[in-house]
């Protein structure tokens, strides 16, 4: 590997090709993505971007963009896989370990956080065992009582261990979190009780004190890692001096901590919200141990709820604190915390209904971000908001109190929609409320796929939705009380499986018509209510059929690709999803619009190409573009040219700017359109020597799409792969692709598509080099995927050119070494072999094997005939109902 000198020049080049990755022209960014991405397989890449972070006399956007893009690198490149280029060196992963980490404390803040995370990547691979001294290079750091420098350990610890959050128990994971917790949990509650000393020392002191509580909050974020998968002993046994600081900083206020703003949280609120989450963890998966602590932090964070204000700076600590109170209140061994009707009269007044309420930063929200309103709001978000704990709080106590709840909820409710019907423009929060408060109450079991999926039965779903939702759906005005309409709309989402039908069909007409509202927020939310309602089945029949959407398909397409021109919406992810489901529901319903349909969809594709910037639109985009080919050439297979001669131009800009994350959508759609043809169309053959392209298969990405289409190529048009002379090209992307272990399977899938359908003759003359390759691989580093993928294909190879071709080929490598092939991989592993058409493959090729092999009954192979005739009737008896399984085997293996 060619080595890049830190020459002037060199260096001088890197410089401006990192400042242009964070220029906006596409163009330039691109260009100089493309220069890095051309370089960084070079040895001292990665430690040149470190020195020019390290280096003061360089600026700080060069060393920010430096710091960035060697994170990125780390996360993509340090992880070897065999068989895959390996960027970084031995030496230069040794240098940067030895470096990394003092570097990163030596750094201002931003580019600390930026080196923190890298070291989080390179941890997750190498430590503990490639890097068993990184927990005595942090922890020693603590003895300096330099907090900057001690919070950039800190964070690198939590950048270092909070994937133990979600990791699956495992014998490795607890030898890992042993050695963490050896090395690492005392030094850390030392650490914690030196700074609490600091914190009595420099309560008046404003910038240190800041400094101190963020040291804090890391601390609390890494003991909440390193006690999620279960209580170590030393945490046990150290609990009281856990528990009793983390109950005093929830106690203590300092007024020179409050930030200005009312948007910003400051210190002391994001250390009590991670202070919050940690005692509900312990609450909740250590409740006997936790118990002599529990009602304490009870009334700490009751009176914490209470006393604290409406403003944005305080949502999290208010849904961490609420978050612990759901914690307990739906388990057994606290109800008696929640028995008296006082208690409960105190949490709905005091906490659920204050949470509950819209608030004016709501309003700001709703009217000035709605994006962000929406990405809050909608089903399915994971974020939290005060109103989502509130609503969990009111399921949590409803578990053990439903009907105390309900009836205290009822009076509230009656009370809210009285207050609207006597003026409906002033208090109209009020119904607001109202519609939270009825879906907490009804709502006792959802997911995140079917909304509501059980009610309760004290209130009536539906009478609620005729008396109070349909009016704000049916309301003449699209644009009066969007927040009222985006509520009525988000009511039918979440209850839709469990609504009657007829109010399922008498919203979809609303939601259509809701389409046209100016409000972000409210056209969002009917087109995503028309996207989840065409999807509803109850007792296993659709609630909309395309019969029902039929009368009106054609307003229903106007409104939803208008939609788009509204402000804020032109790449809207919702609208293009229920355009997609649309499509799919309507089926040859939708034939006679597919021309307006695919004409809008290849302008939609022509304006996002050119920046890139919403994942999930793009993505819908595209699958709407797959189910509107597959709908008009299902009816109309010659309809094929028409999309083609649409999209190919759109297809070859993407191609020709290298749009990178298009390009395997491209591949994918024009994979399935080749499919259709009974041949292969001159633009596909002009196409072919691109996609055989080596840097084009270095992008994961690609390979799934590209090694469809390849393979509809080779189906379509072998003897033009044969003509052009592009057979060992072909050869050469399914050698790179079995040389990895986690692409192999797409090299077999080339390979078995060269079997079926290339001309044997022309094939011939390779073949001996594709079993060497792969016998190769196998003897380099063998998997079960590979073992079942080389199974597979040596039988469907004996099935297209019978047993003894098999034979024969393999004894050419080396003599006699089928006996090696069928005793360690036929008879050995066959019965691994997973997909009824693999089985089906395999059983042709062993009956073909024992059928009209003569080499199987001579001399050198014959004690191997009834072992594969035993293994055979294995695979069959794996088989369900195999004798018409077996029968249906496709002609070409037969």
């Amino acid at each position: 590997m060619n080595k890049l000198e830190g020459t002037e020049e060199v260096v001088t080049n890197l410089v401006r090709y990192l400042k242009e990755t964070l220029n906006p022209v596409q163009t330039e960014r691109r260009a100089a993505e493309k220069f890095l991405e051309g370089i960084e397989g070079y040895n001292n890449y990665s430690i040149l971007l470190l020195t020019l972070v390290s280096q003061d006399t360089v600026d700080m956007v060069t060393r920010q963009a430096a710091a960035i893009t060697f994170k990125n690198f780390v996360k993509r490149c340090w992880r070897i896989i065999e068989g895959e280029p390996n960027k970084i060196c031995e030496e230069d992963r040794g240098l940067i370990k030895k470096q990394i980490v003092d570097l990163m404390l030596s750094m201002p803040e931003q580019l600390q956080n930026q080196l923190s995370d890298a070291i989080g990547f390179i941890g997750r691979e190498d430590f503990p065992n490639k890097w068993p001294d990184l927990l005595q290079q942090m922890s020693s750091k603590f003895e300096t009582g330099n907090f900057p420098v001690i919070n950039g350990v800190l964070r690198t610890a939590h950048s270092l261990f909070k994937r133990y959050r979600h990791e699956f128990k495992s014998n490795e994971l607890w030898t890992e979190i042993k050695m963490v917790l050896e090395g690492f949990a005392e030094p850390l509650m030392k650490l914690f009780v030196a700074t609490m000393a600091h914190l009595e020392k420099h309560e008046k002191d404003v910038a240190a004190a800041k400094i101190l509580y963020s040291s804090l909050t890391l601390i609390a974020k890494v003991f909440y890692s390193l006690n999620y998968q279960d209580l170590p002993a030393f945490f046990e046994d150290n609990m009281e001096t856990w528990m009793t600081h983390f109950l005093a900083l929830l106690n203590k206020h300092n007024p020179l901590l409050q930030t200005k703003t009312d948007d910003e949280a400051g210190p002391m609120e994001l250390l009590k919200s991670q202070i919050c989450d940690n005692v509900a963890m312990y609450a909740q998966k250590y409740d006997e141990e936790f118990q002599p602590f529990l009602p304490e932090f009870v009334k700490a964070i009751w009176g914490l709820l209470v006393t604290t204000g409406i403003q944005v700076k305080y949502d999290l600590l208010v849904c961490n604190a609420i978050g612990f109170l759901s914690s307990i209140a739906d388990r057994q061994q606290y109800k008696q915390l929640f028995e008296s009707g006082e208690a409960m009269k105190q949490i709905c007044e005091n906490i659920i209904l204050p949470n509950m309420a819209f608030r004016d930063a709501d309003e700001e929200l709703f009217d000035m971000n709605p994006e962000e309103y929406i990405r809050r709001d909608i089903e399915g978000s994971d974020i939290d908001t005060r109103r989502r704990a509130a609503c969990d709080l009111v399921r949590a106590l409803c578990k053990f109190f439903e009907s105390q709840v309900t009836q205290i909820f009822s009076a509230y409710v009656g009370v809210l929609l009285q207050n609207y019907a006597q003026d409906r423009t002033k208090h109209w929060r009020d119904k607001d409320t109202a519609i939270y408060l009825v879906t907490s109450l009804a709502t006792k079991s959802k997911t995140q796929k079917h909304g509501t999926t059980e009610v309760s039965q004290l209130v009536n779903i539906t009478d609620f939705f005729k008396t109070n939702i349909i009016s704000d759906l049916e309301s003449p005005s699209v644009n009066d009380t969007p927040v009222l309409k985006a509520d009525a709309i988000k009511y039918v989402m979440a209850f839709r499986n469990v609504l009657p039908r007829e109010v399922i069909l008498a919203s979809f007409p609303c939601f259509m018509n809701l389409l046209k509202a100016e409000s972000q927020v409210v056209h969002t939310y009917a087109a995503s209510g028309i996207e989840k309602a065409v999807l509803v089945r109850q007792n296993g029949t659709p609630v909309i059929t395309a019969e029902d959407v039929k009368p009106c398909t054609e307003q229903l397409l106007t409104n939803l690709f208008g939609a788009f021109s509204h402000d804020g919406s032109s790449e809207n992810e919702y609208i293009m999803k229920a355009i997609l489901r649309v499509i799919s529901l309507l089926k040859d319903s939708a034939v006679p619009y597919l021309p307006i349909i695919l004409t809008a969809l290849k302008e939609k594709l022509m304006l996002v190409a050119k920046n890139p910037s919403k994942p999930h639109f793009n993505h819908y985009l595209f699958e709407a573009m797959c189910v509107t080919i597959k709908v008009g050439c299902k009816t109309n297979p010659q309809s094929i040219g028409s999309f083609e001669e649409a999209l190919f131009p759109p297809f070859q800009e993407i191609l020709t700017a290298d749009v990178q994350e298009f390009i395997p959508y491209v591949f994918q759609i024009m994979s399935m359109m080749l499919e259709i043809h009974t041949d292969c169309p001159q633009p596909y053959v002009d196409l072919f020597p691109f996609l055989l392209n080596h840097v084009l298969w270095e992008r994961h990405g690609n390979i799934p799409p590209l090694t469809r289409l390849v393979q509809a190529f080779i189906e379509k048009g072998p003897q033009t792969i044969i003509k052009n002379d592009k057979l060992n090209p072909v050869l050469g992307v399914f050698q790179k692709l079995i040389a990895s272990k986690s692409n192999d399977h797409y090299g077999f899938y080339i390979i078995q598509s060269l079997v079926e359908h290339m001309d044997q003759a022309a094939l011939s003359q390779y073949i001996k080099t594709v079993y060497i390759k792969l016998f190769q691989r196998l003897t380099k580093f063998k998997t079960t995927k590979f073992v079942k993928g080389i199974v597979v294909f040596m039988n469907l190879y004996a099935s297209k050119n019978g047993g003894p071709a098999l034979v024969e080929i393999v004894d050419s490598i080396q003599p006699k070494l089928f006996a090696m092939v069928l005793e360690k991989l036929y008879i050995a592993e066959v019965q691994k072999v997973s997909g009824n058409l693999e089985k089906k493959i395999c059983a042709v090729g062993m009956v073909k094997l024992l059928t009209e092999t003569p080499a199987l009954l001579g001399a050198d192979y014959k004690q191997f005939w009834i072992p594969l005739l035993q293994a055979l009737i294995g695979l069959f008896e794996l088989l369900n109902h195999w004798f018409s399984s077996f029968i249906l085997i496709p002609s070409s293996c037969s």
